[in-house]
This record gives C-alpha cells, sequence and structure tokens, in this order.
C-alpha cells in the first residue's frame, strides 16, 4: 500500500515529532511503500539524523522528493529515499554544522571543547550519509559542505542526490497527510471515485405486499451511492 506525507517546514521538535507520528499512522495502517515529500530550510540535526536512520531502517520502500527547497539538515533526511526524485525548479543547500548557544549561557573549557567533539561528530555523520547516497569520497562532501554547495536539479542529479526530475509527483487521486510549520497535521482520503449516471441500472419491480406500489432501486458505483426509492402508482 502506498502512503503519501507531505513535510514542508524547518525541522524543530514539533515538526520532526508530527512527521514520525504521520510515519508510524501510515505504517500501523499497512502502508508498504513511503512517498515522502519535502521542502525544508533544515534544522535539528539531532531529529535529521534520527529520521534519515528510522526511514532507512523500518524495512519498507521510501521515495523522497523535493517540490521546493531542501537544504541543510533536510538533505540528509532526502538521503533516506531508496528513489529520490524532485520537481524542475528546486534547490538543495549542503553546508557545515553550526555550534549555536541560546540566550546569555555561559560554558567552561570543558564544556566548549564537549560541544565541539559533538558538533564534529555530526558534520562526519552527515558527511557520511551524503557520501553513501551519492557515491562519492568523504571528503568530497565535506569541502562541499565547507563550501556551502548549492545545486540545481540538472547538477543534483549530476551529483548523485537525485534521480529523475519531474512537474508531476502525486498521482490524481492519492490521499495524503500534510505537516505544516506550526507542527500541526492534516490527513485527507483518496478522492471518490465517480462515474456516470449512465453507469447507474434500474430495477423495477412489485414489492411483496404493496399492491400497486413500486421500488425503484438504484445500485451502482455513481457517487457510491445505493438506495431505493418507493412510489404509489
Amino acid at each position: 500500500m502506498d502512503a503519501w506525507v507531505r513535510f514542508m517546514a524547518p525541522l524543530v521538535p514539533q515538526t520532526a515529532g508530527a512527521l514520525m507520528r504521520a510515519i508510524d499512522q501510515r505504517l500501523a495502517q499497512g502502508a508498504t511503500h513511503l512517498h515522502l515529500m519535502i521542502s525544508c530550510p533544515g534544522g535539528s540535526v539531532f531529529h535529521g539524523l534520527s529520521l534519515h536512520n528510522f526511514l532507512k531502517g523500518m524495512g519498507v520502500t521510501v521515495s523522497t522528493y523535493n517540490f521546493g527547497s531542501v537544504d541543510s539538515i533536510g538533505v540528509v533526511i532526502f538521503c533516506a529515499g531508496a528513489h529520490r526524485y524532485c520537481v524542475p525548479n528546486a534547490r538543495f543547500h549542503i553546508h557545515g554544522v553550526k555550534l549555536g548557544f541560546n540566550g546569555q549561557i555561559q560554558v567552561d573549557e570543558k564544556a566548549l571543547e564537549e560541544h565541539i567533539k559533538l558538533m564534529k561528530t555530526d558534520y562526519t555523520n552527515i558527511a557520511r550519509v551524503i557520501a553513501a547516497t551519492t557515491g562519492k569520497e568523504e571528503k568530497a562532501i565535506v569541502k562541499a559542505m565547507n563550501n556551502q554547495t548549492s545545486l540545481m536539479p540538472e547538477q543534483a542529479r549530476e551529483y548523485g542526490l537525485v534521480h529523475e526530475i519531474r512537474s508531476q509527483l502525486v498521482p490524481a487521486q492519492a490521499g495524503m497527510t500534510v505537516i505544516y510549520e506550526d507542527g500541526s497535521s492534516f490527513t485527507y482520503g483518496p478522492a471518490p471515485v465517480q462515474q456516470d449516471f449512465a453507469a447507474v441500472t434500474p430495477v423495477t419491480a412489485v414489492q411483496p405486499g404493496m399492491t400497486g406500489a413500486v421500488a425503484e432501486t438504484f445500485t451502482g458505483t455513481a457517487f457510491g451511492y445505493t438506495g431505493s426509492l418507493d412510489s404509489a402508482s
């Protein structure tokens, strides 16, 4: 069963949690092929690497789609796709890991050294993911990260990030779970199959015990409706 999820948000705890819930729900419903549409400016390295590892190891086929911009740690999530697509006007941006502190946080030398070690570990893990995806050497990816590399679709395909560039990504009848920037989500089902009224077959029969009454029963798939209308002659 195919399942579609659209993620258009920065990767922060709220949005990452919403994405994980959406994936878990789809898996619980029996999904065997997850289609993940991404437009993400980046965000939490912790959540990005965790999502990548989860998507790679959950035992179902994963396809990823860049429908806008996939930057920073968003590239790592995109790399989880066994099949990777993007639209003609998409963009990718690869850069290094930054060490940031909120407010007036103070750290001593030992704590700062520990933060730098963790940052270097994240740097290495991101480079390994992109290298394994593209088939390039890890040193080349580190250089691209240091140079803050941006890739247009054709460049991304040559780079090995993208398999195919195409405009239409989602089948017309597909349902989808949508993750918004505030961490909220919305799920809509497949569009109902509708047929012309010509597909409806009328059946006329005299109902037992109803002298002169005619039951007109309409049975068919038009608008998913089956019903009956009684009229007296």
